[in-house]
Protein backbone atom coordinates (compact mmCIF):
# COMPACT_ATOMS: atom_id res chain seq x y z
CA UNK A 1 0.00 0.00 0.00
CA UNK A 2 3.12 2.26 0.85
CA UNK A 3 4.53 1.78 -2.56
CA UNK A 4 0.69 2.52 -4.32
CA UNK A 5 0.96 5.66 -2.36
CA UNK A 6 4.11 6.84 -3.85
CA UNK A 7 3.56 5.71 -7.15
CA UNK A 8 0.11 7.89 -6.83
CA UNK A 9 2.08 10.93 -5.49
CA UNK A 10 4.69 10.57 -8.02
CA UNK A 11 2.16 10.77 -10.92
CA UNK A 12 0.07 13.65 -9.02
CA UNK A 13 3.14 15.86 -9.28
CA UNK A 14 1.99 16.66 -12.74
CA UNK A 15 -1.78 16.66 -11.70
CA UNK A 16 -4.19 19.25 -9.95
CA UNK A 17 -2.99 20.55 -6.98
CA UNK A 18 -5.63 19.37 -5.13
CA UNK A 19 -8.63 16.78 -6.01
CA UNK A 20 -11.97 18.02 -7.37
CA UNK A 21 -15.10 18.14 -4.41
CA UNK A 22 -18.38 16.61 -5.45
CA UNK A 23 -20.86 19.74 -6.25
CA UNK A 24 -18.19 22.48 -6.62
CA UNK A 25 -17.15 24.48 -9.44
CA UNK A 26 -13.12 23.25 -10.18
CA UNK A 27 -10.18 26.14 -10.73
CA UNK A 28 -8.59 25.74 -13.98
CA UNK A 29 -6.18 23.01 -14.20
CA UNK A 30 -2.62 23.57 -13.62
CA UNK A 31 -0.75 23.29 -17.26
CA UNK A 32 1.07 20.33 -16.43
CA UNK A 33 -2.05 18.70 -15.59
CA UNK A 34 -1.42 15.57 -17.67
CA UNK A 35 -3.20 15.12 -20.87
CA UNK A 36 -4.89 11.57 -21.75
CA UNK A 37 -5.06 9.78 -24.87
CA UNK A 38 -7.22 5.97 -24.84
CA UNK A 39 -7.24 4.52 -27.99
CA UNK A 40 -9.22 1.43 -28.41
CA UNK A 41 -9.23 -0.57 -31.50
CA UNK A 42 -12.06 -2.80 -32.82
CA UNK A 43 -11.96 -6.64 -32.82
CA UNK A 44 -7.84 -6.46 -32.71
CA UNK A 45 -6.87 -10.04 -31.58
CA UNK A 46 -4.44 -10.11 -28.76
CA UNK A 47 -1.36 -11.42 -30.81
CA UNK A 48 -2.32 -9.00 -33.31
CA UNK A 49 1.08 -6.97 -32.33
CA UNK A 50 5.20 -7.94 -33.23
CA UNK A 51 5.05 -6.97 -29.41
CA UNK A 52 2.59 -9.22 -28.26
CA UNK A 53 4.53 -11.91 -30.14
CA UNK A 54 3.30 -12.10 -34.08
CA UNK A 55 5.63 -12.50 -37.06
CA UNK A 56 3.72 -11.04 -39.27
CA UNK A 57 1.84 -8.16 -38.61
CA UNK A 58 4.15 -5.09 -38.46
CA UNK A 59 3.35 -2.51 -35.59
CA UNK A 60 6.50 -0.81 -34.96
CA UNK A 61 4.93 2.54 -33.34
CA UNK A 62 2.50 0.37 -31.25
CA UNK A 63 5.44 -1.32 -30.28
CA UNK A 64 7.29 2.07 -29.59
CA UNK A 65 4.33 2.99 -27.22
CA UNK A 66 4.98 -0.66 -25.65
CA UNK A 67 8.57 0.09 -24.77
CA UNK A 68 7.73 3.68 -23.20
CA UNK A 69 5.22 1.91 -20.51
CA UNK A 70 4.04 -1.21 -19.61
CA UNK A 71 2.64 -4.11 -21.76
CA UNK A 72 0.40 -6.35 -19.45
CA UNK A 73 0.35 -9.85 -20.80
CA UNK A 74 -3.02 -10.94 -19.39
CA UNK A 75 -4.97 -8.30 -20.38
CA UNK A 76 -9.17 -8.36 -21.16
CA UNK A 77 -12.13 -6.82 -22.62
CA UNK A 78 -15.24 -6.49 -20.48
CA UNK A 79 -16.99 -8.05 -22.71
CA UNK A 80 -16.85 -10.96 -25.93
CA UNK A 81 -18.78 -7.93 -27.83
CA UNK A 82 -17.97 -4.19 -27.82
CA UNK A 83 -20.82 -1.87 -26.96
CA UNK A 84 -20.90 -3.23 -23.56
CA UNK A 85 -16.66 -3.09 -23.19
CA UNK A 86 -17.32 0.61 -24.36
CA UNK A 87 -19.82 1.72 -21.37
CA UNK A 88 -17.93 -0.22 -19.18
CA UNK A 89 -14.18 2.13 -20.64
CA UNK A 90 -16.47 5.13 -19.99
CA UNK A 91 -18.02 4.57 -16.99
CA UNK A 92 -15.85 2.07 -14.87
CA UNK A 93 -18.78 0.27 -14.35
CA UNK A 94 -19.06 -3.37 -15.65
CA UNK A 95 -21.35 -4.48 -18.03
CA UNK A 96 -23.29 -6.77 -15.61
CA UNK A 97 -23.91 -3.39 -13.25
CA UNK A 98 -24.71 -1.47 -16.07
CA UNK A 99 -27.58 -3.81 -17.73
CA UNK A 100 -25.51 -3.17 -20.98
CA UNK A 101 -24.23 -6.85 -21.86
CA UNK A 102 -24.24 -7.48 -26.03
CA UNK A 103 -23.44 -5.25 -28.68
CA UNK A 104 -26.69 -2.74 -29.42
CA UNK A 105 -29.05 -3.60 -30.75
CA UNK A 106 -27.87 -7.42 -30.36
CA UNK A 107 -28.90 -10.71 -31.82
CA UNK A 108 -32.24 -12.21 -32.33
CA UNK A 109 -32.48 -15.93 -31.53
CA UNK A 110 -36.37 -16.56 -31.30
CA UNK A 111 -36.16 -19.73 -31.21
CA UNK A 112 -33.67 -20.42 -28.52
CA UNK A 113 -33.85 -21.99 -25.49
CA UNK A 114 -33.34 -19.34 -23.34
CA UNK A 115 -34.19 -14.84 -24.16
CA UNK A 116 -31.76 -12.15 -23.18
CA UNK A 117 -32.86 -10.02 -19.87
CA UNK A 118 -34.90 -6.46 -21.09
CA UNK A 119 -31.01 -5.17 -20.98
CA UNK A 120 -30.35 -1.39 -21.60
CA UNK A 121 -29.37 -0.48 -25.31
CA UNK A 122 -27.85 3.14 -24.70
CA UNK A 123 -25.70 4.50 -22.35
CA UNK A 124 -27.81 6.35 -20.20
CA UNK A 125 -27.50 10.27 -19.28
CA UNK A 126 -27.05 9.56 -15.72
CA UNK A 127 -24.23 7.38 -16.02
CA UNK A 128 -21.48 9.58 -15.20
CA UNK A 129 -18.63 9.05 -17.59
CA UNK A 130 -14.67 10.00 -17.50
CA UNK A 131 -15.27 12.48 -20.09
CA UNK A 132 -17.48 14.05 -17.95
CA UNK A 133 -15.46 14.52 -14.78
CA UNK A 134 -12.30 15.62 -17.06
CA UNK A 135 -14.42 18.05 -18.52
CA UNK A 136 -15.56 18.96 -15.32
CA UNK A 137 -12.07 19.29 -14.11
CA UNK A 138 -11.12 22.02 -17.12
CA UNK A 139 -9.96 18.94 -19.61
CA UNK A 140 -10.61 19.25 -23.43
CA UNK A 141 -12.18 16.60 -24.71
CA UNK A 142 -12.91 14.96 -28.13
CA UNK A 143 -14.29 11.43 -29.31
CA UNK A 144 -12.91 10.95 -32.56
CA UNK A 145 -14.44 7.29 -33.93
CA UNK A 146 -16.99 4.77 -33.36
CA UNK A 147 -19.22 5.31 -30.58
CA UNK A 148 -21.67 2.45 -30.93
CA UNK A 149 -23.41 3.25 -27.10
CA UNK A 150 -27.23 4.40 -28.26
CA UNK A 151 -28.91 6.90 -31.19
CA UNK A 152 -28.77 10.68 -30.73
CA UNK A 153 -29.79 11.66 -27.44
CA UNK A 154 -26.98 9.69 -25.77
CA UNK A 155 -24.14 10.70 -28.26
CA UNK A 156 -20.62 11.37 -27.36
CA UNK A 157 -21.88 14.94 -26.50
CA UNK A 158 -24.48 14.38 -24.25
CA UNK A 159 -21.40 12.34 -21.85
CA UNK A 160 -18.88 15.10 -21.92
CA UNK A 161 -17.11 15.08 -24.79
CA UNK A 162 -16.83 19.03 -26.31
CA UNK A 163 -16.12 17.25 -29.76
CA UNK A 164 -17.77 14.18 -31.93
CA UNK A 165 -16.28 12.97 -34.96
CA UNK A 166 -17.71 10.09 -36.48
CA UNK A 167 -19.33 8.66 -33.30
CA UNK A 168 -23.20 7.58 -34.08
CA UNK A 169 -25.55 4.29 -33.28
CA UNK A 170 -23.82 2.40 -35.89
CA UNK A 171 -21.00 -0.59 -35.17
CA UNK A 172 -19.21 -0.61 -38.15
CA UNK A 173 -18.63 2.32 -40.90
CA UNK A 174 -20.68 1.95 -44.29
CA UNK A 175 -17.46 2.32 -46.12
CA UNK A 176 -13.69 2.70 -44.95
CA UNK A 177 -12.86 4.95 -48.20
CA UNK A 178 -14.48 8.10 -48.47
CA UNK A 179 -17.72 9.04 -49.07
CA UNK A 180 -17.83 7.70 -45.68
CA UNK A 181 -21.58 8.21 -45.24
CA UNK A 182 -21.05 8.89 -41.17
CA UNK A 183 -23.43 11.41 -40.69
CA UNK A 184 -21.32 13.27 -37.75
CA UNK A 185 -17.88 13.31 -39.90
CA UNK A 186 -17.84 15.55 -42.47
CA UNK A 187 -17.08 13.80 -45.36
CA UNK A 188 -13.44 13.76 -46.78
CA UNK A 189 -12.06 13.67 -50.84
CA UNK A 190 -13.07 11.08 -52.44
CA UNK A 191 -10.94 7.70 -51.58
CA UNK A 192 -9.38 9.35 -48.15
CA UNK A 193 -9.35 6.17 -45.90
CA UNK A 194 -10.96 6.47 -42.54
CA UNK A 195 -7.96 5.74 -40.32
CA UNK A 196 -5.78 8.01 -41.98
CA UNK A 197 -9.07 10.54 -41.37
CA UNK A 198 -9.17 9.74 -37.86
CA UNK A 199 -5.76 10.24 -37.06
CA UNK A 200 -5.28 13.56 -38.89
CA UNK A 201 -8.55 14.33 -36.72
CA UNK A 202 -6.89 13.56 -33.27
CA UNK A 203 -3.30 15.16 -34.66
CA UNK A 204 -5.31 18.25 -34.82
CA UNK A 205 -6.98 18.49 -31.60
CA UNK A 206 -4.10 17.48 -30.12
CA UNK A 207 -2.13 20.70 -31.59
CA UNK A 208 -5.19 22.50 -30.52
CA UNK A 209 -4.99 22.06 -27.06
CA UNK A 210 -1.42 21.96 -26.60
CA UNK A 211 -1.44 24.34 -24.02
CA UNK A 212 -4.17 22.87 -21.42
CA UNK A 213 -5.10 19.35 -20.55
CA UNK A 214 -7.26 17.39 -22.64
CA UNK A 215 -8.57 13.87 -23.04
CA UNK A 216 -8.70 12.46 -26.37
CA UNK A 217 -10.95 9.42 -26.99
CA UNK A 218 -10.22 7.23 -30.07
CA UNK A 219 -11.87 4.50 -30.75
CA UNK A 220 -10.83 3.37 -34.12
CA UNK A 221 -13.72 1.49 -36.55
CA UNK A 222 -10.80 -0.51 -37.81
CA UNK A 223 -10.22 -3.53 -37.60
CA UNK A 224 -14.14 -4.43 -37.78
CA UNK A 225 -15.53 -5.64 -41.11
CA UNK A 226 -15.95 -4.57 -43.25
CA UNK A 227 -12.29 -5.92 -44.61
CA UNK A 228 -11.37 -2.78 -46.52
CA UNK A 229 -7.91 -1.78 -46.71
CA UNK A 230 -5.44 0.66 -48.41
CA UNK A 231 -4.76 -2.08 -51.74
CA UNK A 232 -0.81 -1.34 -51.62
CA UNK A 233 -0.62 -2.15 -48.08
CA UNK A 234 -2.68 -5.36 -48.51
CA UNK A 235 -0.47 -6.62 -51.45
CA UNK A 236 2.67 -6.31 -49.17
CA UNK A 237 0.81 -8.83 -47.00
CA UNK A 238 -0.94 -10.90 -49.20
CA UNK A 239 3.14 -11.35 -50.98
CA UNK A 240 4.16 -12.17 -47.04
CA UNK A 241 3.04 -15.59 -45.57
CA UNK A 242 6.07 -16.53 -42.48
CA UNK A 243 5.35 -17.74 -38.92
CA UNK A 244 3.62 -20.38 -37.78
CA UNK A 245 0.35 -18.16 -36.73
CA UNK A 246 0.65 -16.72 -39.91
CA UNK A 247 -2.45 -14.90 -41.22
CA UNK A 248 -4.18 -15.35 -44.22
CA UNK A 249 -6.14 -12.43 -44.60
CA UNK A 250 -3.92 -9.49 -46.14
CA UNK A 251 -6.67 -7.09 -45.91
CA UNK A 252 -7.04 -7.38 -41.97
CA UNK A 253 -2.98 -7.15 -42.04
CA UNK A 254 -3.08 -3.82 -43.78
CA UNK A 255 -6.00 -2.58 -41.51
CA UNK A 256 -3.81 -3.17 -38.23
CA UNK A 257 -0.73 -1.82 -40.02
CA UNK A 258 -3.52 1.51 -40.64
CA UNK A 259 -4.18 1.74 -36.81
CA UNK A 260 -0.78 1.28 -36.02
CA UNK A 261 0.51 4.23 -38.77
CA UNK A 262 -2.29 6.42 -37.05
CA UNK A 263 -0.07 5.78 -33.48
CA UNK A 264 2.43 6.77 -34.46
CA UNK A 265 1.12 10.06 -36.17
CA UNK A 266 0.16 10.48 -32.49
CA UNK A 267 3.71 10.01 -31.08
CA UNK A 268 4.97 12.14 -33.46
CA UNK A 269 2.82 14.88 -32.82
CA UNK A 270 3.32 14.88 -28.44
CA UNK A 271 6.79 14.54 -29.20
CA UNK A 272 6.94 17.65 -31.54
CA UNK A 273 5.01 19.37 -29.64
CA UNK A 274 7.20 18.81 -26.26
CA UNK A 275 4.49 17.16 -24.37
CA UNK A 276 5.21 13.74 -24.20
CA UNK A 277 6.36 13.71 -20.53
CA UNK A 278 2.83 14.75 -19.79
CA UNK A 279 0.45 12.94 -21.80
CA UNK A 280 -0.71 9.12 -21.13
CA UNK A 281 -1.63 7.08 -23.37
CA UNK A 282 -3.73 3.21 -23.13
CA UNK A 283 -4.11 0.98 -25.83
CA UNK A 284 -6.50 -1.57 -25.83
CA UNK A 285 -9.28 -3.79 -27.55
CA UNK A 286 -12.68 -3.77 -26.93
CA UNK A 287 -12.70 -7.63 -27.61
CA UNK A 288 -10.46 -10.97 -28.77
CA UNK A 289 -10.23 -10.94 -32.54
CA UNK A 290 -12.67 -11.95 -35.33
CA UNK A 291 -11.95 -15.81 -36.35
CA UNK A 292 -11.98 -15.81 -39.61
CA UNK A 293 -10.11 -12.20 -39.55
CA UNK A 294 -7.40 -13.36 -37.43
CA UNK A 295 -5.81 -16.27 -35.64
CA UNK A 296 -6.37 -16.03 -31.99
CA UNK A 297 -4.03 -19.35 -30.91
CA UNK A 298 -3.47 -20.81 -28.01
CA UNK A 299 -6.30 -18.62 -27.13
CA UNK A 300 -9.46 -20.85 -28.07
CA UNK A 301 -12.05 -19.41 -30.53
CA UNK A 302 -12.46 -15.56 -30.84
CA UNK A 303 -15.42 -12.60 -30.55
CA UNK A 304 -18.54 -13.57 -29.52
CA UNK A 305 -17.29 -16.90 -28.06
CA UNK A 306 -17.71 -17.76 -24.01
CA UNK A 307 -13.15 -18.14 -24.35
CA UNK A 308 -9.99 -16.56 -23.67
CA UNK A 309 -10.51 -15.59 -27.33
CA UNK A 310 -13.45 -13.63 -27.24
CA UNK A 311 -11.84 -11.44 -24.23
CA UNK A 312 -8.16 -12.03 -23.92
CA UNK A 313 -7.04 -8.15 -25.86
CA UNK A 314 -3.97 -6.25 -26.29
CA UNK A 315 -3.34 -3.58 -22.94
CA UNK A 316 -0.95 -1.19 -23.04
CA UNK A 317 -0.59 1.88 -20.75
CA UNK A 318 2.29 4.67 -21.11
CA UNK A 319 1.84 6.95 -18.44
CA UNK A 320 5.31 9.05 -18.09
CA UNK A 321 6.18 9.32 -14.26
CA UNK A 322 4.04 6.31 -13.40
CA UNK A 323 4.68 3.40 -15.90
CA UNK A 324 8.65 2.11 -16.44
CA UNK A 325 9.71 2.36 -19.96
CA UNK A 326 9.99 -1.66 -21.24
CA UNK A 327 8.17 -3.56 -18.76
CA UNK A 328 5.19 -6.27 -18.73
CA UNK A 329 2.94 -7.56 -16.05
CA UNK A 330 1.22 -10.77 -16.19
CA UNK A 331 -1.26 -9.50 -13.95
CA UNK A 332 -4.84 -9.85 -15.32
CA UNK A 333 -6.54 -6.47 -15.37
CA UNK A 334 -9.51 -5.16 -17.46
CA UNK A 335 -11.44 -2.46 -19.29
CA UNK A 336 -12.81 -0.82 -16.63
CA UNK A 337 -9.90 -0.65 -14.66
CA UNK A 338 -9.01 2.09 -17.45
CA UNK A 339 -11.65 4.70 -16.09
CA UNK A 340 -10.09 3.79 -12.71
CA UNK A 341 -6.86 4.43 -13.54
CA UNK A 342 -7.16 7.82 -15.02
CA UNK A 343 -9.78 8.88 -12.52
CA UNK A 344 -7.05 7.98 -9.59
CA UNK A 345 -3.61 9.51 -11.59
CA UNK A 346 -5.35 12.54 -12.92
CA UNK A 347 -6.28 13.43 -9.56
CA UNK A 348 -10.02 14.06 -10.68
CA UNK A 349 -11.62 10.88 -9.13
CA UNK A 350 -14.45 9.02 -9.20
CA UNK A 351 -18.13 10.36 -8.81
CA UNK A 352 -18.60 9.94 -5.10
CA UNK A 353 -22.61 8.26 -6.12
CA UNK A 354 -21.41 5.93 -8.50
CA UNK A 355 -19.42 2.82 -7.82
CA UNK A 356 -16.43 1.80 -9.69
CA UNK A 357 -15.80 -1.81 -10.53
CA UNK A 358 -12.62 -1.29 -12.05
CA UNK A 359 -9.68 -0.93 -10.31
CA UNK A 360 -6.77 1.94 -10.36
CA UNK A 361 -3.54 0.40 -12.06
CA UNK A 362 -1.32 2.06 -10.05
CA UNK A 363 -0.07 -0.65 -7.98
CA UNK A 364 0.73 -2.84 -10.95
CA UNK A 365 2.90 0.13 -12.46
CA UNK A 366 5.79 -0.90 -9.45
CA UNK A 367 4.81 -4.59 -9.56
CA UNK A 368 2.69 -4.44 -6.80
CA UNK A 369 -0.36 -7.20 -6.99
CA UNK A 370 -3.59 -5.79 -7.48
CA UNK A 371 -6.20 -6.17 -4.15
CA UNK A 372 -9.02 -8.02 -5.61
CA UNK A 373 -9.52 -12.01 -6.34
CA UNK A 374 -11.14 -12.43 -9.35
CA UNK A 375 -12.36 -10.53 -13.09
CA UNK A 376 -16.23 -11.59 -13.69
CA UNK A 377 -17.64 -11.29 -17.21
CA UNK A 378 -21.49 -11.95 -17.91
CA UNK A 379 -22.87 -12.09 -21.03
CA UNK A 380 -26.57 -13.15 -20.98
CA UNK A 381 -27.39 -13.66 -24.48
CA UNK A 382 -26.32 -15.69 -27.70
CA UNK A 383 -23.93 -14.77 -30.63
CA UNK A 384 -22.95 -16.24 -34.16
CA UNK A 385 -19.58 -16.13 -32.90
CA UNK A 386 -21.09 -19.25 -30.44
CA UNK A 387 -21.85 -17.77 -26.98
CA UNK A 388 -24.71 -19.07 -25.14
CA UNK A 389 -25.57 -17.59 -22.06
CA UNK A 390 -23.01 -17.73 -19.74
CA UNK A 391 -21.31 -15.93 -17.25
CA UNK A 392 -17.35 -16.46 -15.94
CA UNK A 393 -15.11 -15.90 -13.02
CA UNK A 394 -10.57 -15.70 -13.81
CA UNK A 395 -9.27 -16.23 -9.99
CA UNK A 396 -5.60 -16.61 -10.23
CA UNK A 397 -4.77 -19.47 -12.82
CA UNK A 398 -8.06 -20.60 -12.95
CA UNK A 399 -11.06 -19.57 -15.00
CA UNK A 400 -14.53 -20.86 -14.85
CA UNK A 401 -17.67 -20.52 -17.60
CA UNK A 402 -21.00 -21.21 -16.09
CA UNK A 403 -23.91 -21.79 -19.03
CA UNK A 404 -27.28 -20.82 -18.55
CA UNK A 405 -28.91 -23.23 -20.78
CA UNK A 406 -28.08 -26.50 -19.01
CA UNK A 407 -26.47 -25.05 -15.72
CA UNK A 408 -22.93 -26.53 -17.03
CA UNK A 409 -19.85 -25.19 -15.58
CA UNK A 410 -16.38 -25.75 -17.54
CA UNK A 411 -13.38 -25.45 -15.75
CA UNK A 412 -9.45 -24.52 -16.88
CA UNK A 413 -6.65 -23.91 -15.49
CA UNK A 414 -5.14 -21.37 -18.00
CA UNK A 415 -1.35 -21.69 -16.57
CA UNK A 416 -1.43 -25.30 -18.16
CA UNK A 417 -3.83 -25.19 -20.57
CA UNK A 418 -4.25 -21.52 -22.24
CA UNK A 419 -6.27 -22.73 -25.16
CA UNK A 420 -9.37 -24.43 -22.65
CA UNK A 421 -8.97 -27.54 -23.84
CA UNK A 422 -9.17 -29.99 -20.64
CA UNK A 423 -12.39 -29.13 -18.84
CA UNK A 424 -11.75 -29.65 -15.44
CA UNK A 425 -14.98 -29.81 -13.10
CA UNK A 426 -15.61 -33.07 -13.01
CA UNK A 427 -11.88 -33.38 -11.53
CA UNK A 428 -12.02 -30.52 -9.12
CA UNK A 429 -15.71 -30.37 -7.99
CA UNK A 430 -14.70 -28.52 -4.99
CA UNK A 431 -13.05 -25.74 -6.80
CA UNK A 432 -15.47 -25.61 -9.25
CA UNK A 433 -18.30 -24.77 -6.60
CA UNK A 434 -16.16 -22.05 -4.78
CA UNK A 435 -15.19 -20.22 -7.72
CA UNK A 436 -19.26 -20.98 -9.00
CA UNK A 437 -20.47 -19.43 -5.48
CA UNK A 438 -18.28 -16.32 -5.99
CA UNK A 439 -19.39 -15.77 -9.67
CA UNK A 440 -23.05 -15.89 -7.93
CA UNK A 441 -22.01 -13.40 -5.39
CA UNK A 442 -20.42 -11.26 -7.54
CA UNK A 443 -23.63 -11.19 -9.93
CA UNK A 444 -25.82 -10.53 -7.17
CA UNK A 445 -23.75 -7.86 -6.04
CA UNK A 446 -23.69 -5.75 -9.30
CA UNK A 447 -27.49 -6.53 -9.97
CA UNK A 448 -26.77 -8.80 -13.23
CA UNK A 449 -29.32 -9.75 -15.13
CA UNK A 450 -29.71 -13.29 -16.08
CA UNK A 451 -31.36 -15.02 -19.07
CA UNK A 452 -34.92 -16.12 -19.02
CA UNK A 453 -36.97 -19.13 -20.12
CA UNK A 454 -38.16 -18.12 -23.43
CA UNK A 455 -41.71 -18.86 -23.44
CA UNK A 456 -42.30 -19.91 -27.04
CA UNK A 457 -40.01 -22.44 -26.88
CA UNK A 458 -41.48 -26.08 -24.58
CA UNK A 459 -37.84 -26.77 -23.55
CA UNK A 460 -37.19 -23.39 -21.90
CA UNK A 461 -35.89 -23.81 -18.85
CA UNK A 462 -32.77 -21.52 -17.31
CA UNK A 463 -30.03 -23.06 -14.68
CA UNK A 464 -29.25 -21.43 -11.95
CA UNK A 465 -28.46 -21.66 -8.42
CA UNK A 466 -29.92 -18.39 -8.33
CA UNK A 467 -33.49 -17.05 -9.27
CA UNK A 468 -33.39 -14.63 -12.68
CA UNK A 469 -33.30 -11.20 -11.89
Amino acid sequence: MKSRRLVISVALVMAFACRISAGRQPAEPARSAPNVIVVLVDDMGWRDLSCQGSGWFETPHIDRLAASGMRFTHGYSACTVCSPSRAALMTGQSPARLHITDWIPGHRRPDAKLSPPDWQQFLPLDAVTVAERLKAAGYATASIGKWHLGGPPYYPEHHGFDKNLGGYHAGQPPSYFAPYKIPTLPEGPAGEYLTDREAAEAVTFIEANRDRPFFLYLPHYCVHTPIQAKPTVAAKYKAKNTGPLAVKNAGYAAMVESVDDCMGRILDAVDRLGIRDRTAIVFTSDNGGLVGSTDNTPARRGKGSAYEGGVRVPFIVSWPGATKPGTTSAQPVITHDIAATILDLTGVGPDPKQPLDGMSLAPAFTGQPLDRDALYWHYPHYHPGGATPHSAIRSGDWRLVHFYEDGRNELYNLRDDAGETNDLAAAEPSRAAALKASLDAWLDSVGAQRPIANPATSAGTAHSSRSPR
